[in-house]
């Protein structure tokens, strides 16, 4: 197996010159301006069409994204974005203002009307809001709504149980609201551990946070049971809707007694990762939670469709009615694939998350797994993960969950075949098979070889700028 990316070679310290290297004419500025406001140059690259665009071209061959390859990393449903979303999106009909009346959007407010239903059927929840502008901040939400429908009861519960396993965000999202957050310690088998949760549950309870499947690939058996212990404890079960991709059409949050959820628009429903745009996480609730969700909100009328206000709203979490454009792709990507093909994108996700798993030499600790697996690396992950770049394939997630040693957390997604499978395969054996030494060297083929993390996060640059001579 052999690969290499695109690099610039005539300087091993620098593979392509910046922009500011590239231009060899000083910019010149005319202005009437006084002397004492302008500046005799710019550092502004004079340069030609051709030249420009070489420029972004070769950067473009140094990426690596889905479109390139397997892009595996575990928890984060890396599935490719298909095209036809984009057209939908890039319809000028989709060119609505945010402030037009709403008698002259109906089209747009029938999109978001049927958008909640779909959720809301796809979840199990009776109400949906659409605002959350992404997938944590439509958590930081539904514990809000969680918050306020505690203080309408009069209760002040200050404790929100999140398991050790799960992501980050959930944490973070807790004590933003303002809750103290208790660790709950997983059982042996990786799941959650029923006793523990029974001493943890109580008065000061207001909610337990659990993705399902989870971090480990695993479904909670006991998920009803845990549904009650919180339940008589007055307290409300969110769902973290980051594994949904694992369940759809096959059982919903809402029937295995979760209260709140959110959803991650750009993991399940096909959305652009990351800086591919902006993004949605909407938040499902059931009915007697849906008067605290976030406002606006659009219901159906006898004349067509309007937005209205729940008449006790946690209020704006986002600008107008979120991130309009993002939705249309989400809504785009369910139509098109209806019931059927949900229930089916699901079905072949644990299907290439289980057949990878056997075609690795890695030990997989915790089975059975569902859409993703988390193998245990017998050297550092980190190395372990910077030699797969090597081999033409992006690495899956390292170090988490702590559970398994120098974790490997491998998602395929449904939208791999059975050969790119194989090529992931491949690339896992093969690493590991080599010596540490070739390990701990990696990447040796692509545009950027080992870089030094710790000072990169340390010392950032965010925005462009000439370097210095020295640099």
């Amino acid at each position: 197996m052999t690969f290499d990316q695109a690099r610039w070679t005539a300087d091993e310290e620098r593979y392509e010159p910046l922009l500011s290297e590239k231009h060899t004419r000083e910019v010149e500025v005319e202005s009437s301006l006084p002397d004492g406001l302008t500046r005799d140059t710019l550092e502004l690259p004079d340069l030609s069409e051709p030249e420009l665009a070489r420029h972004y071209t070769r950067l473009s061959e140094m990426n690596y994204g889905v479109e390139n390859g397997p892009f595996p990393l575990g928890s984060c449903t890396m599935k490719y974005n298909p095209k036809f979303t984009e057209d939908v999106a890039a319809n000028p009909h989709a060119a609505v203002h945010p402030d037009r009346s709403p008698e002259s959007v109906q089209g747009t407010l029938e999109l978001l009307y049927r958008l909640q239903d779909y959720l809301g059927r796809i979840g199990g929840m009776d109400a949906v809001t659409l605002q959350p502008p992404a997938g944590a901040a439509g958590e930081f939400a539904g514990i809000l709504v969680a918050k306020a429908y505690h203080e309408a009861n009069g209760e002040e519960r200050s404790e929100v149980i999140v398991p050790d396993s799960a992501h980050g965000t959930n944490f973070a999202s807790a004590a933003l609201a303002g809750y103290d957050v208790v660790e709950l310690p997983g059982a042996d088998d990786g799941r959650v551990d029923l006793e523990a949760l029974e001493a943890a549950v109580g008065d000061d309870t207001a909610a337990l946070m659990l993705t399902n499947p989870n971090t480990l690939g695993l479904f909670e058996r006991d998920i009803e049971r845990i549904a009650d212990v919180v339940h008589e404890a007055g307290g409300l079960l969110y769902y973290d809707g980051a594994n949904l991709n694992a369940l759809l059409g096959r059982v919903r949050p809402g029937d295995m007694g979760f209260d709140v959820m959110h959803y991650n628009v750009h993991k399940t429903f096909a959305t652009p990762h990351g800086g591919g745009g902006p993004g949605a996480g909407p938040v499902g609730v059931r009915e007697d939670l849906a008067e605290f969700l976030p406002d606006p909100r659009v219901r159906r009328t006898d004349g067509g469709y309007e937005l209205f206000t729940p008449e006790r709203s946690i209020g704006k979490v986002h600008g107008e009615q979120g991130n309009w454009l993002v939705l249309v792709k989400a809504y785009a990507y369910i139509a098109r694939l209806g019931d059927e093909g949900l229930s089916d994108a699901s079905a072949k996700a644990v299907l290439n998350a289980n057949y990878l798993a056997s075609q690795v030499d890695y030990d997989v600790p915790f089975e059975p797994f569902h859409h993703e697996f988390v193998a245990s690396a017998d050297t550092d992950a980190a190395d372990v993960a910077k030699r797969m770049l090597d081999y033409g394939v992006h690495p899956p997630t390292t170090k988490w969950p702590e559970a398994v040693p120098e974790a490997l957390m491998t998602e395929p997604t449904e939208v791999e075949n059975r050969a790119s499978l194989d090529q992931l395969a491949a690339a896992f054996d093969a690493v590991a098979e080599e010596d540490e030494a070739a390990i701990e060297s990696a990447p040796q083929r692509t545009a950027a070889r080992r870089i030094d993390q710790a000072g990169a996060a340390r010392n950032p640059r965010l925005s462009w700028q000439a370097l210095d001579e020295q640099e």
